[in-house]
């Protein structure tokens, strides 16, 4: 079996060359990036198992980065930054990441994450993809197109919507939804939901697609512009 295969990305030499040592001295197979555009032409033709990625880089920052990587990039991202608030950990795992690391941390840490998140990312069930008359989703390749045009949607609406279409068929409550997108904390802020639905209602006019939603069993709308979020 071919070793794992790490991005890392950090517009920092030094950095790149210690991790490329540490992880490449833990059975992991390395390649680098310098920024963001780098790091995305290297995953659509290195297709890497994981990405770690530097939120402060220059020009493109990790966090646009990010957003774009999770357009074709379905394996885990971490962060890492030097920020440590709870405002910027929020903004990376809106931006599509599943972790975030604070500067400095030690090698045990970083590889324990590491090793958590191929964890995760091994153990997930394939993904479907969703075919309807008007509407295609590949769940895996994070691709949605409607009436044959393709649609970009923020990380947050596609996660929301591939949550509706893996358990179609199943009642989902407003609570399960919001704690499962905004957090344990969140289960009662219905607000949040009806700001990425209504994002989509707006977009979609007419069509929807049966998928339910609480006790009402309510049709989720089905984005059809290239609005974000």
């Amino acid at each position: 079996m071919a070793d794992p295969t790490i991005l890392v990305v950090d517009d920092e030499p030094q950095i790149r060359r210690v991790l490329r040592t540490t992880l490449s001295g833990n059975g992991y197979d390395v390649i680098l990036a310098k920024d963001g555009q780098e790091a995305i032409e290297m995953v659509m033709r290195e297709h890497p198992a994981l990405i770690l990625l530097d939120v402060n880089m220059p020009g493109m920052s990790g966090l646009e980065a990010c957003s774009k990587i999770r357009l074709s990039f379905t394996g885990p991202i971490i962060m890492v930054t030097v920020r440590n608030s709870e405002q910027d950990k929020i903004l990376s795992l809106d931006s599509g990441a599943d972790d975030y690391v604070v500067k400095p941390f030690t090698m045990g840490e970083l590889l324990a994450r590491i090793r958590a998140a191929l964890r995760r990312s091994s153990s997930e069930e394939p993904l479907p993809k969703f075919e309807s008359p008007q509407l295609s989703v590949d769940v895996k390749r994070r691709i949605v197109d409607v009436r044959g045009q393709r649609v970009h949607l923020s990380p947050k609406e596609f996660d929301v919507l591939r949550l509706l279409i893996t358990q179609q068929g199943k009642p989902l409550t407003h609570k399960k939804l919001l704690q499962t997108f905004w957090g344990q904390d969140h289960g009662e802020e219905t607000e949040n939901l009806r700001v990425v639905i209504n994002q989509e209602e707006d977009r979609e006019g007419s069509n929807t697609t049966a998928l339910h939603l609480d006790r009402t069993m309510a049709r989720i709308p089905v984005p059809t512009s290239n609005r974000c979020l």
